[in-house]
């Protein structure tokens, strides 16, 4: 089948296997690939994007289930003018280690600070709760989301 998206501020059209899901066509049919598979259950959070504004797991999501609608990835983050500020926040801060979770991270921390720029230490570990790192404490992830919010 074939369907139309918009990812990213442009329209995409894709040919995809009906049990496709959104993520392997993100990054297999449409060579974006900044979100992450990691759990393909959802639990880990490596593969976040926008669907329609809303934070979702791109793995859980059956590509059929996009069309017609907006998606934004990681790389539809940055602008012309260059990084999103929570991609510059979390490189200054040290927060990228191994860069596996990272985009996932960085989607959802952008996601929460449109909602919410200045969350609560308790704010932030809930909306990152979703997303999992292997390799840190949290500790520069926390860092790099004030920094993004400016606090």
């Amino acid at each position: 089948m074939r369907i139309e998206l918009d990812v990213n501020g442009e329209q995409l059209e894709a040919d995809v296997w009906a049990g496709e899901s959104l993520l392997y066509v993100l990054r297999e049919r449409l060579g974006l690939p900044g979100s992450k598979n990691a759990c393909e259950q959802g639990e880990c959070g490596s593969c976040s994007v926008l669907l329609d504004g809303e934070l979702v797991c791109a793995c859980l999501v059956l590509a059929a289930q996009a069309e017609g609608h907006e998606v934004v990835t990681v790389e539809g983050l940055a602008g012309a003018e260059g990084l999103h500020p929570v991609q510059a926040a979390f490189a200054r801060a040290g927060a990228v280690q191994c860069g596996f979770c990272t985009p996932g991270l960085v989607v959802t921390t952008a996601h929460l600070l449109e909602r919410n720029p200045d969350p609560s230490e308790d704010e932030i570990r809930e909306a990152l709760s979703g997303n999992l790192c292997r390799c840190t404490g949290y500790a520069k992830i926390f860092d790099a989301v004030k920094l993004a919010a400016g606090t």
